[in-house]
């Protein structure tokens, strides 16, 4: 009878399956754990948050069900188009929370990841960036004093 490792070995496709399986179930305990916890929270307590963040009730249910990584394209963005992450969150939070908030519902995260994979993004995202007008105004020089853009781009 041959051993265990010997019969994983031989099923490849079980195997895929069961990883495809275990994936999902992740993302379900992931996706439900979010809402679970909006689930505790009484309306005033979500509404505060919302607030706090200074967006409205229902964005903030939206970018809760979206996860922790959905704004992850965000930050491989900034950096192709070498763009201080730190520094920009430190000087303009407001700004960076937009540019996560867009980043989180965007609709074109498989063209972006594609572009990124490339190394095409720096060149192309203002085709399918829904950031693009405020990261193109952050790359402009003129857009803010010379102090400041020095801040935010890397040489």
């Amino acid at each position: 009878m041959p051993d265990r490792d010997t019969q994983q070995a031989s099923y490849p496709a079980v195997q895929m399956v069961f990883g495809a399986i275990a994936d999902w179930v992740n993302h379900y305990r992931e996706s439900t754990g979010l809402r679970g916890a909006f689930g505790r929270c009484d309306a005033a307590e979500v509404a505060q948050i919302a607030k706090d963040l200074k967006i409205p009730t229902s964005e903030l249910r939206v970018l809760a069900a979206k996860g922790p990584g959905a704004a992850a394209g965000l930050y491989q963005m900034l950096r192709a188009l070498k763009v201080d992450e730190a520094a920009l969150t430190q000087k303009e939070p407001a700004v960076m929370r937009d540019l996560q908030r867009l980043c989180a519902t965007c609709g074109n995260k498989q063209q972006c990841a594609h572009e990124l994979d490339v190394g095409t993004a720096a060149k192309n995202f203002h085709a399918f960036c829904p950031n693009a007008y405020t990261l193109e105004t952050l790359l402009k020089p003129d857009a803010k004093p010379a102090s400041d853009i020095k801040d935010y781009i890397r040489g």
